[in-house]
């Protein structure tokens, strides 16, 4: 394939429903960040686009477990999203968010075009409706059993343990996220894309790299498991899948006959990257479509598994119907990072935030951007361990690079005063397999980027502080000195040269290191191919003092994080109260246990955690006092079928007599929940 004129490069919009994690960091972020830098020292034109997905069901879905509205959440985590991917170097041209204006106006007229040109069909169709909640299902708003492996933590797009795309439909046994109960199918109407209409040129697209008759990319250039899994579904007949949903939050299906509905998120947000961009474009002079719509750009989009069939078989459908837009030219996606043993967990906060990271190690970016880039998931799961972190900085960063980059300062300034001096004689058979060795790493570490081989690549950065470290440790400078101080000056002057090498190749990686490096040896940031033409340093060329570049992780520092990950573990298996004393048959047939309905419900003046409940047991009418309001709302009860303790003894609370209890369930953290049934039950049923 021909040399693109400019460079598009995309990173997963991440979900303003919670913070950054070392997973995301690992998985579609540092990877494209590192491959942005490494276009940008070759001089190449390159736009780094990302933002904030702040629509679809996970919003809603935290905004009602907070207590606080869709535009609360995202406006949050929106901001500590931006701060904590500026604050690790993470260096986009443009992170923007879709719930602006712009994305609105953007993504709104993507619709329009193809429902004009009829590239949707419009099904009425049976969804799952929730009548607790009065409302329509969207998919992550159902939990099922997944058909595939059996996890009974699968949702209604896909399964987060196999990584298997969904419908609500295949779920066995869903239940609705928002009360809990077991919804029904209900009528409703929503726009479709019918992939199958696509099943050929997309098989060409991925398996053979063409797109409308012509090379589009090398498909050996793709990783195994993208075009696995796209062939998968390719093989399996794609399926018609609707583009918009029952929500509240989201951008507005602009046609007429769909109030009440918004664009689905996956249509909504991969449009998000065209919107960015055209916003980055705005503020810097530019043309957008010369990024979206010029065979001469090439786009790459940085994603993780999860994410596969949509950049690669639905974003692409979208953008071909549209027309007039490139296609993705690669889709590197990496597999997962698992945490200590297990599998990172939001919902459990089973994970290592970046923003904690960053306060807890301040100034300490390029350490974990060290680890993370060490252990990428490139083509299989890893492991992100803090022993291993601790490992890797103190017996790589500090003990070969850090170690290297010192001895040489310090040689430079013993014999030197830091002044470069002139050299002469014939160089060694040592000091030649050093400069080849050197020079052979540093092309090698181009290759693996542009290969999205980032670990690889890595590692060759660190051959050439290898390479200078084995020269010193062979030739002894030191000792020369006094019977050739040809050769020292000779040996130090290529150490330093090794040393501007080091840091232009690992300044991708490590750019706060390497920023640090390059100014204590008082030099300018070269570009990629500057290191291959020629040495920066010559004679005469005063360097500056290096600070300490990396401190060593100790290990009461590890395991301070290692406590910290154990108490929140601890906090998610906190001990359940033991069963208590038996008791016998007779003794339980004296418990009245009965299904009634709650009909009314009200705060108790001047508390916090208490309800007055007005109730129909199906015999009687009674008010009963219940301890659940930092848990409900009066609406939220109010229509329910609970189960509830119909003879115990009244006792006045607050003032008011209450006759009987609801019964709930308590969790170890101390949260409650009401026992209610999964289907209609005649009032005053009793339990038995």
């Amino acid at each position: 394939m021909s040399e693109p004129k400019r460079y598009l490069v995309t990173s997963a919009l991440p979900y303003a429903n919670g913070p950054l994690h070392i997973g995301h960091i690992g998985g579609a972020y540092l990877n494209a960040d590192i491959y942005v830098r490494y276009l940008r020292m070759k001089g190449k034109d390159v736009a780094f686009i990302c933002g904030s997905d702040e629509h679809g069901a996970a919003i809603t879905l935290r905004a009602k477990k907070e207590g606080k509205t869709p535009r609360e959440i995202v406006d949050y985590y929106h901001e500590l999203m931006k701060k904590a991917f500026a604050d690790f170097g993470i260096s986009f041209d443009e992170y923007h968010r879709t719930s602006s204006d712009e994305h609105r106006e953007m993504s709104q007229e993507v619709f329009k075009k193809l429902e004009a040109q009829g590239s949707f069909e419009v099904e009425t169709s049976q969804q799952y409706y929730d009548e607790e909640a009065k409302q329509f299902l969207a998919d992550r708003y159902i939990t099922g059993t997944c058909p595939n492996c059996s996890s009974d933590k699968a949702y209604g797009d896909q399964c987060e343990k196999c990584g298997r795309s969904l419908s609500p439909l295949e779920l066995i046994d869903p239940k609705s996220t928002l009360s809990g109960s077991k919804p029904v199918l209900k009528e409703t109407s929503h726009w479709y894309l019918p992939m199958a209409h696509h099943e050929s040129w997309i098989r060409d697209y991925i398996g053979k790299g063409e797109y409308q008759d012509k090379p589009h990319h090398d498909p050996k250039e793709w990783k195994a498991h993208v075009v696995g899994q796209c062939m998968s579904w390719v093989d399996g007949g794609l399926q018609s899948r609707a583009m918009t949903r029952d929500l509240e939050w989201g951008v507005p299906v602009p046609v007429a006959g769909a109030d009440g509905k918004v664009l689905y998120v996956w249509l909504d947000a991969p449009i998000g990257y065209i919107t960015n961009t055209k916003v980055w474009a705005e503020k810097n002079g530019k043309n957008w479509e010369d990024y979206w719509k010029s065979d001469e750009s090439r786009l790459i989009h940085f994603i993780g598994k999860d994410n596969i069939v949509f950049h690669c078989i639905i974003f692409p459908i979208i953008l071909k119907e549209h027309g007039g837009f490139i296609l993705p030219y690669n889709v590197p996606a990496n597999e997962f990072m698992n945490l200590e043993g297990d599998k990172i967990s939001t919902s459990r906060n089973w994970a290592v935030w970046l923003h904690e990271y960053l306060e807890d190690f301040k100034g300490r970016q390029d350490e974990m951007r060290y680890v993370l880039c060490s252990i990428m998931p490139e083509q299989k799961d890893s492991e992100f361990t803090w022993t291993d972190f601790r490992d890797r900085v103190n017996n790589e960063l500090a003990d070969i690079l850090g170690n290297y980059v010192n001895r040489v300062f310090v040689l430079m300034h013993k014999y030197y005063s830091g002044t470069v001096p002139e050299i002469s004689g014939t160089p060694t058979e040592a000091e030649q397999a050093a400069a080849t060795e050197a020079r052979r790493a540093y092309e090698a570490v181009g290759k693996a980027i542009e290969q999205f081989k980032f670990r690889e690549a890595l590692a060759e950065a660190m051959n050439i502080a290898r390479a200078g470290n084995k020269l010193l440790t062979e030739t002894e400078p030191w000792k020369l000195m006094k019977t050739d101080p040809q050769a020292t000056a000779r040996i130090l002057y290529a150490c330093l040269n090794m040393v501007a090498d080091a840091a232009a190749a690992l300044s991708p990686f490590l750019p706060f290191t390497s920023g640090k490096i390059a100014d204590a040896l008082q030099i300018n940031p070269r570009t990629w191919d500057e290191v291959i033409q020629r040495e920066q340093i010559s004679s005469g060329h005063t360097i500056g003092q290096l600070p300490i570049l990396f401190e060593k992780i100790t290990d009461e520092t590890v395991a301070a994080q290692v406590e910290k990950l154990a108490q929140r573990q601890a906090e998610n298996t906190a001990t359940i109260e033991p069963i208590k004393d038996t008791i016998d048959f007779e003794t339980f047939q004296k418990l009245d246990l009965r299904i009634v309905k709650v009909l009314a419900a009200e705060a108790v003046p001047k508390t916090k955690k208490l309800l007055k409940l007005t109730i129909d047991t199906g015999v009687d009418k009674r008010t009963v006092v219940s301890g659940i309001a930092e848990h409900y709302t009066p609406e939220d009860v109010i229509g329910k079928h609970v189960l509830f303790l119909a003879n115990l003894a009244p006792r006045a609370i607050k003032g008011v007599e209450s006759a009987g209890m609801i019964l709930m369930a308590e969790n170890p953290q101390g949260q409650l929940s009401i026992l209610s049934t999964e289907r209609e039950a005649t009032t005053g049923s009793t339990v038995k």
